[in-house]
């Protein structure tokens, strides 16, 4: 399948969850934890194109994109952090 019309599928499914609302609890916190993870990639893709002019880079995968999509930008400074202090 193409990149784009899964990209798109997802977004368009995230929208509608997101404007229509869930009803029932257990998909309400499955719609809102899959937004967070795709604002944690999002977050991740950003740092690393935005980053390669300072030398930043973070692996975008399941566990970097799951850290930062639930800690946010303080989760994505510490990744930077303990991968910087680990590999010097």
């Amino acid at each position: 399948m193409d990149p784009v019309v899964v990209i798109s599928i997802i977004v368009s499914l995230v929208a509608i969850l997101l404007l229509v609302g869930a009803p029932f609890k257990p998909f309400r916190y499955i719609g809102k934890l899959a937004v967070k993870l795709m604002i944690g990639a999002l977050l991740l893709f950003l740092l690393n194109t935005f980053g390669t002019h300072i030398g930043i880079h973070v692996p975008i995968n399941a566990i970097t994109t799951g850290i930062a999509g639930v800690l946010g930008i303080p989760g994505i400074a510490a990744m930077v952090v303990i991968k910087y202090s680990i590999l010097v």
